[in-house]
């Protein structure tokens, strides 16, 4: 099965050429592959320079979902880290980039802060009139939420949005030492952060239950630990937290405001010549490695394969710390290996600043997901 297939037109206008699996214009090379659970794109050419691309699964149905659209206007890289099944992460891989783009178009072609909210925003609402329109025979997908992580390369700046803990981490060149620092360029949300615990506290004053502590682990009301994302409308919207609901979804009590939010964080990065590379990762990456262990295996090796690299790595880690092999662990089929890993989606862009400083393109637009069913 392949890897990638289309996921809409691309960030730009000349889109008319495909290849066979669903990647457009002839720019795009290196080795597809799959090892078992892990599938992968080594290489391959983007606006800006090289990517690589990978993703392992861990539960019966893959709940990541991930994408790169690049062309005249620039990139646009994506995250969608799922939980409660796979229906909001492949909602908004199949919708956050079109609401982008048109989001754009209305600001007459500008990327700005604003431009890439309101694309969350229109992405939100429309899961949750399929949540409303759905309701009566799939009243599951109330509970689905995904995670939200977006890079925007336009012109000579990088902007981040990021609504849940998914990652994104700068390798920067420290001077000429020879060195790479690991800069974290991403806002995260989860409740096991402190600042996140007291910012659920402020706005929420009238529940002394908005965050519980669980076998050691900081939940939202008990229940998931992040408190921003595109889904999990149970927690947003009071007439989804009821019956035909499983019951575990359910609160005990009325909700008078949303528990969650879709809003992003969202940071502008004026990219600058020692800026080397970026690793946009799901939070399964960064629960075995930390930055600086990321930008080091990315810098201490070839662009091919860089992806690829970190969720082996990530791997090995997961089964050193159950006492096993990485070897014993490949063997252990989808489901069950959810209980040593997690889903993990990687895409790692190469920053070429010749190339981002003349504002030089590919000749044909790049436009890629991750399948959505392996």
């Amino acid at each position: 099965m392949n890897l990638f297939s289309l996921c809409w037109k691309p960030f730009g206008r000349d889109a008319d050429r495909y290849d066979s699996i669903g990647v457009i214009g002839s720019n795009f090379a290196g080795r597809e592959g799959r090892e078992g659970l892990l599938w992968f794109r080594d290489v391959g050419k983007y606006a800006s320079g090289d990517f690589s691309m990978a993703v392992v699964q861990a539960n019966q149905v893959l709940e990541d979902q991930s994408q790169i659209e690049s062309g005249p206007l620039g990139t646009f890289v994506g995250i969608y880290d799922g939980h409660g099944g796979p229906d909001a992460s492949r909602y908004v891989c199949d919708h956050l980039f079109r609401h982008f783009q048109a989001s754009s178009a209305e600001s007459r072609g500008l990327v700005t802060a604003q431009t890439i909210e309101r694309a969350f925003r229109q992405t939100e609402d429309g899961y949750t009139a399929l949540v409303s329109s759905s309701w009566n025979a799939r009243p599951q997908i109330a509970s689905a939420g995904t995670c939200c992580l977006v890079g925007v390369i336009f012109q000579q700046t990088l902007f981040v949005a990021n609504a849940g803990d998914s990652r994104v981490v700068l390798g920067k060149k420290v001077g000429n030492t020879g060195g790479m620092a690991a800069i974290q360029l991403s806002t995260e949300h989860n409740a096991n952060l402190e600042a996140v615990r007291q910012e659920l506290k402020e706005s929420h004053p009238h529940d002394p239950q908005i965050v519980v502590l669980k076998h050691g682990v900081w939940r939202v009301k008990g229940i998931i630990q992040v408190s921003r994302s595109i889904g999990d409308v149970y927690l947003k919207h009071p007439q989804f937290n009821r019956e035909p609901l499983n019951p575990k979804f359910r609160l005990p009590q009325p909700m008078h405001m949303p528990i969650l939010s879709a809003n992003p964080s969202i940071l502008s990065h004026p990219l600058q010549p020692n800026d080397s590379f970026l690793i946009f990762a799901s939070d399964g990456l960064w629960e075995h490695l930390s930055n600086e262990k990321a930008v080091d295996i990315v810098n201490s090796n070839p662009h091919a394969g860089s992806a690829k690299r970190l969720i082996k790595a990530a791997l090995h880690e997961a089964a050193r710390k159950r006492e096993m092999r990485y070897s014993d662990l490949r063997k252990i089929d989808k489901k069950v290996r959810r209980h040593f890993h997690d889903d993990i989606s990687v895409i790692v862009l190469f920053l070429n600043h010749d190339l981002i400083s003349r504002g030089t393109v590919l000749d044909s637009a790049l436009s890629l997901r991750s399948a959505l069913d392996h």
